[in-house]
């Protein structure tokens, strides 16, 4: 049996909740494009993201650690991954569409600077004088023009939604400016899950990257309330952390927090009684969220990691050796994450 786009678009009529986006019920492209026989728009949208330029870069553009400190750290690449998988995961279950979601995760760092947050704050000193630089902004203007792979169109002729999702992008010290795409409004349901996944997913693979460096020990963790959850729940009593350890730990860690923001989100949802994408971007708060508790546990694992890891001189000393010790004053690469 062959699935064309059509029936992809009519399974998605039966499976979405009423607030979650239909492919056939975008706003659209800025130029005029061909309609795949296969794929829905969002699809598309995935594949030509996938396929950029910019995308491949992010292999070399960091996290915490810095290529040379081992090929085993994070990179932007592998975190995005990760923030996909975890955002179609949350998409799924919330019934949100899964490759809008994929879409815009893939997306939501392909703006970043090299060398992290620091490598940005000297490209914002840098810019000035045109009105500094941005990631966000970055991101829209590598998807609508930087990326030259069409004849008929600049950049890559995303659907609305996609580059709303992108443009929507914000966590804890990352404000979107939206100002072309209806910004009285909040992001759909599929933008603000990637604002989650993308913060559930470095939590977890920094405080991992952390403790496979060395720079964080077991021992320092007791005192988390989050920590304390996890070992509990994966029956960890020893003194040594090992490999499989660490891995069992990190990966009950992102099983309970994707359990909790969906739990927590379904709540909140059925709360405002929304029945579609515009009553629920009306809404004067996000949906997606953690539970009080879990939040309270996030909050304070991101203070650790703060004064921990990102503030830890082997850090530090690694960004201004890559970036020259006569840049500008530098901030760790997660400093205002």
């Amino acid at each position: 049996m062959v699935i064309t786009r059509e029936k992809r678009e009519e399974t998605e009529a039966l499976c979405l909740a009423p607030y979650g986006i239909r492919s056939k019920d975008s706003k659209g492209r800025e130029y005029p494009d061909s309609t795949p026989i296969y794929r829905t728009a969002f699809q598309r949208d995935r594949d030509r993201i996938l396929h950029t330029t910019a995308f491949r870069r992010l292999e070399y553009k960091t996290q915490v650690f810095l290529n040379a400190e081992g090929d085993y750290y994070r990179t932007r690449l592998t975190h995005t991954l990760e923030v996909a998988q975890i955002g179609r995961t949350i998409a799924r279950a919330l019934g949100a569409n899964e490759d809008l979601e994929e879409a815009i995760c893939l997306a939501h760092d392909l703006g970043h600077s090299p060398f992290g947050h620091s490598g940005e704050k000297i490209m914002n000193q840098l810019m000035k004088d045109q009105g500094g630089f941005d990631h966000n902004k970055q991101s829209l203007r590598i998807v609508t023009k930087l990326e030259n792979r069409f004849q008929d169109f600049p950049g890559l002729n995303l659907t609305w939604e996609t580059r709303e999702g992108i443009v929507k992008h914000e966590t804890e010290y990352d404000i979107s400016d939206a100002e072309d795409f209806n910004p009285d409004l909040r992001g759909h349901l599929e933008a603000q899950i990637a604002n989650a996944a993308d913060e559930l997913a470095y939590s977890a693979h920094d405080l991992d990257d952390g403790l496979r460096s060395g720079l964080i020990s077991a021992s320092m963790l007791e005192d988390l309330a989050l920590w304390k959850i996890l070992v509990k729940s994966v029956g960890w009593k020893g003194s040594e952390l090992t490999e499989l350890d660490r891995n069992m730990i990190i990966r009950r860690m992102i099983g309970i927090e994707v359990e909790d923001v969906i739990k927590s989100t379904d709540k909140k949802i059925q709360q405002s009684g929304v029945t579609s994408v515009e009553e629920l971007q009306k809404l004067p708060q996000n949906v997606i969220s953690f539970s009080d508790h879990m939040q309270q546990n996030n909050r304070e694992l991101k203070d650790f990691l703060y004064k921990n890891l990102y503030q830890n001189h082997r850090v530090i000393r690694m960004q201004v050796k890559r970036n020259g010790s006569s840049a500008i004053s530098l901030l760790p690469t997660r400093s205002i994450r």
